[in-house]
């Protein structure tokens, strides 16, 4: 079941949040943030959990909007978290979709998603939902002192903005 992510979700967010940092193919955070700062960082309409129909939460979906400038404010980066063990059930699929359509309702043209290459069940689930590859950024950013490529991949809405 998809719903809303309310702050009382939090604690299981940041748990699942905690997981993908921990394998280091998710992102170049190193420690998730406390609620305040996670909170002002996402937009307000577009974050989402899903849970196995009960109180447990088996990942999330949020967007980051790309710029403060109003021109664009219909941009927004995907950030998309699973479990670690509800990995491979088809959570993320139902999330991403599930956002695209929230991003839609509050006038969102354009998404983002910047994926390690890591990361090929991140790169094909957004693909599935429409996201096409823009390019490969070499070196972009270390983690643990590591220079890392990141591959960026963007989706037009088919309803907004045309």
């Amino acid at each position: 079941m998809i719903l809303d992510l309310r702050p009382e979700h939090w604690p299981q967010v940041r748990r699942i949040y905690e997981e993908g940092i921990a394998t280091g193919a998710a992102t170049f955070t190193v420690e998730a943030p406390p609620w305040e700062a996670w909170d002002r960082a996402h937009l307000p309409d577009c974050r989402l959990v899903a849970t196995d129909n009960g109180d447990a939460i088996l990942g999330w979906a949020a967007l980051i909007p790309v710029s403060a400038r109003d021109c664009y404010r219909g941009v927004a980066e995907v950030s998309i978290y699973i479990a670690e063990a509800a990995r491979g059930r088809g959570i993320g699929s139902q999330l991403l979709d599930a956002l695209v359509t929230a991003s839609e309702t509050s006038q969102i043209w354009m998404l983002q998603a910047v994926i390690f290459p890591e990361n090929v069940a991140s790169l094909r689930i957004h693909e599935k939902h429409g996201f096409r590859f823009v390019g490969r950024r070499e070196r972009i950013a270390q983690r643990d002192g590591v220079w890392r490529d990141t591959v960026l991949l963007e989706r037009r809405s088919r309803a907004i903005g045309v």
